[in-house]
């Protein structure tokens, strides 16, 4: 089976006045179908076909650019578009703020560590919290690279990512990624991040 580009959870104008709805438009639309395009080329009549993404980028270090480029631009966005919600924001409740407290001590410590790892990320890249050895972390990834990745340098089950590519945000905050971050915090959906976190334990 092909993959395939998922649909977004909402409007494309959801997100105002956080994210604008042209960039969601030609981010979903553009960005991440190229993504969907290209890997489905990259891996046509090999295993790949009928693996997981997941899987695929578990063994990402055995693939070739086209797929470790575009299956992970295919995974991040996949997750990022669930992460994401009208009227979103706030402070995690349950589990996960409580994980977030005993890594971090406490959510604005998070916010400030988190915000750093995409606001230094140089050029194309992630920012992400993850779980990995039982314990959340905060990294940040170039390119299309994520924490499931063998490559990645803290590796675990990414429950929330944040897109800071220049296309993310552009078109409305122009060379100002730490006012996008800023923002972005405004359009959390935790309820997804809980669920992600209470899996990947």
């Amino acid at each position: 089976m092909a993959f395939e580009l998922p649909k977004l959870p909402y409007a494309f104008d959801a997100l105002q006045p956080h994210i604008d709805a042209k960039t969601m438009e030609i981010h979903h639309g553009k960005h991440h179908q190229a993504y969907v395009t290209n890997l489905n080329n990259a891996i046509a009549g090999k295993p790949e076909e009928s693996m997981s993404i997941e899987d695929i980028c578990k063994n990402i270090s055995k693939q070739p650019p086209a797929v470790r480029n575009n299956g992970g631009g295919h995974y991040n966005h996949s997750l990022f578009w669930t992460i994401m919600k009208q009227g979103g924001g706030g402070n995690p409740t349950g589990a996960v703020a409580d994980a977030i407290n005993s890594a971090f001590g406490n959510f604005e410590e998070f916010k400030k560590l988190f915000a750093a790892a995409g606001v230094t990320r140089f050029g194309s890249g992630w920012a992400w919290l993850t779980v990995s050895g039982g314990k959340l972390a905060v990294s940040s990834t170039p390119n299309q690279d994520n924490p499931l990745m063998d490559v990645a340098e803290i590796k675990g089950t990414p429950i929330l990512g944040l897109d800071v590519w220049e296309h993310a945000y552009y078109l409305k905050y122009q060379n100002r990624r730490p006012e996008y971050i800023e923002n972005w915090w405004n359009v959390i959906n935790w309820i997804e991040v809980a669920k992600r976190f209470s899996e990947a334990k």
